[in-house]
């Protein structure tokens, strides 16, 4: 089996993203729409009233199977790491027609309250989290953090 690098988890989580995206934000409901009527809709359009706003075609199938997939690569990420989560998740947020980032780096250092410079290098630890637990590496972690301190005992805090 082939190991997972960096590039193919960023690769697949921005791919993800644009997917995501890409899926219809409403769908049909059972409730009737006047707009849905034949003689408004043609009235609304004489008149010019209608947006040429640009939508992605809808994702196939396989693509949203792998969009599953690769959203779910988030979640090994421990969870005490939450702001981690956070980045991971913003930054695979990607138009999927104009392929740009929805959160480039300044904007989520702002977000954060941190530099741009931090916000990438967290994005980093992060995916390389993902790549360890992917590729079935044991080691602790991949973060630099130093380990809690052991606490002490019950006894040891409150002496009799």
């Amino acid at each position: 089996m082939a190991t997972i690098d960096a590039d193919f988890v960023v690769y697949r989580l921005e791919e993800a993203g644009a997917t995501l995206l890409a899926l219809p934000g409403t769908g049909w409901t059972t409730r009737l729409r006047t707009t849905s009527l034949d003689i408004v809709r043609t009235a609304l359009e004489s008149y010019g009233w209608t947006e040429t706003r640009i939508r992605p075609p809808v994702p196939s199938s396989d693509k949203i199977s792998r969009m599953d997939e690769a959203m779910g690569w988030i979640p090994l990420i421990p969870v005490d790491r939450y702001v981690l989560r956070r980045v991971v998740g913003a930054r695979s947020l990607v138009h999927p027609i104009t392929d740009r980032h929805l959160f480039p780096w300044r904007r989520l250092g702002v977000a954060l309250g941190a530099d741009h410079k931090a916000v990438q290098r967290w994005h980093a630890q992060a995916i390389g989290m993902i790549v360890q637990a992917l590729n079935g590496v044991t080691d602790a972690c991949v973060s630099d953090r130093p380990s809690k301190p052991p606490r002490a005992s019950r006894q040891a805090r409150f002496p009799d």
